[in-house]
């Protein structure tokens, strides 16, 4: 039969545990493992706010591929076309270089992209959370708007340097305003400039309260902590526009503010669109086996798929980190069914719950569907993720302890530049200013990139 070639495209949460599973099921005198990323390591998305706060260096949420893969070829580049009669995929490299491979199997892990709606200057004047370069230059504007606001007499302009606005109460949006307030109060303390000044966080969200897809008691126990700390809550609200002094509300009040930090959800990577594949609500269509109808050689899984979900009859599956892990190692297991003329799996799904870090000493979670909130929340919400990332366990440890046992440091790194990480990363949808989260963004047991 010949050495097959499988190539997977994307190496997110989907992508990464399929490239994974294939290599524990295949010999490699049988399957050629090939795995199509724009960059060397796979992210684990749900600890990005913990980068953006300083807590976690950002070497221990990125997993090398090929020092984790090892029977598993990287090529890196960004796919830009499928030929699924031809078997062929294009693709360029990160120095614009065009390549082309051909696949005997397919794996479609494409992942998702910031959604971004039709809302003026959002895309000018809104900064993203999607990967390490955002987060960095997260951290590194949030540090500069307070050395700047120490620095100006201006009551006014130290008053807009020292207001942060976060759209979208999902997961993210919801861990960066609850490690928000925390790390402007460390930054503005080295600044007796800043001695007698409000520094205000705003979390808003058209939705009616936080976190509105998870349970209502949960919801209220983000909703303490943050108010707490004396983040504003705006349920109910959006924005309409957002220039250069700040941005106004649908209510038509205006917040002045250099920082508007888009966290509103997610949708699939551009690439979908560009495949003349059937789609569903925007997502790669498939069947209960993850393959694509009439493409027995193709699959697809993660955010870029559109899942059939069980447990909700007509509905796809959620965009999230725990059903795009499940779904790639399943994908990957009927790769080689196929293979080996085997029976191809259905998806079957059983939440595990979810997790939500609140910073400091609290959080909430609900595993096994038990509501927590607090100290123990925070100890199950840790030891998931410890369980959750595929390596780089004991950096992650060795960070927290340092940042409970020492102090944090807080510079500029003056090594990210906003035209470098823009927010508009595909084209406007539908307006939805509904706090929808992603893989991507979602630190769950119930939830990256796919």
């Amino acid at each position: 039969m010949g050495r097959n070639r499988v190539v997977i495209v994307g190496g997110g949460f989907a992508g990464y545990h399929a490239a994974e599973r294939l290599a524990e099921e295949t010999r490699r005198e049988e399957v050629e493992i090939v795995l199509v990323n724009p960059t060397d390591y796979f992210l684990y998305l749900p600890l990005l706010p913990e980068v953006a706060a300083g807590i976690l260096d950002p070497r221990a949420i990125t997993v090398s591929l090929p020092g984790t893969l090892p029977r598993v070829r990287l090529v890196l580049g960004e796919v830009t076309s499928v030929d699924p009669d031809q078997r062929e995929i294009a693709y360029t490299d990160p120095e614009d270089n065009p390549g082309r491979l051909s696949f005997d199997q397919l794996i479609l892990a494409a992942g998702s992209v910031n959604k971004l709606l039709p809302i003026p200057g959002v895309a000018t004047h809104g900064h993203g959370f999607r990967g390490i370069p955002e987060a960095l230059y997260f951290r590194d504007h949030v540090t500069r708007q307070i050395e700047l606001a120490a620095t100006t007499t201006d009551q006014a302009e130290r008053d807009a340097r020292c207001t942060f606005v976060v759209v979208g109460a999902g997961y993210t949006g919801t861990e960066i305003a609850a490690q928000g307030p925390d790390f402007t109060r460390m930054l503005a303390n080295r600044h007796p400039e800043l001695a007698n000044q409000s520094i205000r966080w705003k979390l808003l969200d058209v939705a009616p309260r936080l976190l509105p897809g998870l349970d209502q008691r949960l919801s209220r126990a983000a909703t303490d902590v943050l108010r707490a700390r004396g983040v504003e809550l705006l349920t109910g609200t959006s924005i309409e526009q957002a220039d250069t002094n700040g941005v106004t509300l649908d209510n038509g009040q205006h917040v002045p503010t250099h920082s508007l930090i888009w966290c509103v959800g997610v949708r699939p990577d551009p690439l979908v669109e560009s495949l003349g594949l059937e789609t569903r609500e925007g997502r790669i269509a498939v069947d209960e086996t993850l393959n694509v109808p009439g493409y027995p050689r193709i699959f697809a899984c993660g955010d870029a798929a559109g899942v059939p979900d069980r447990g909700n009859p007509g509905g796809l599956t959620a965009m999230t980190a725990q059903h795009a892990t499940r779904q790639g190692k399943l994908a990957a297991s009927n790769v080689v069914a196929s293979l080996r003329d085997g029976t191809p799996k259905a998806y079957r799904h059983r939440d595990l719950g979810f997790v939500v870090d609140l910073g400091a000493h609290q959080a909430a979670a609900n595993p096994l569907h038990i509501p927590m909130s607090g100290f123990p929340a925070k100890v199950v919400t840790r030891a998931y993720h410890l369980m959750a990332m595929p390596a780089n366990r004991l950096r992650v440890a060795v960070d927290w302890t340092l940042e409970a046992t020492a102090k944090r440091q807080c510079v500029q790194l003056g090594m990210v530049r906003s035209g470098t990480v823009p927010l508009d990363t595909s084209s406007p949808e539908v307006p939805d200013l509904r706090g929808e989260e992603s893989s991507a963004a979602t630190s769950s047991t119930s939830s990256s990139t796919s």
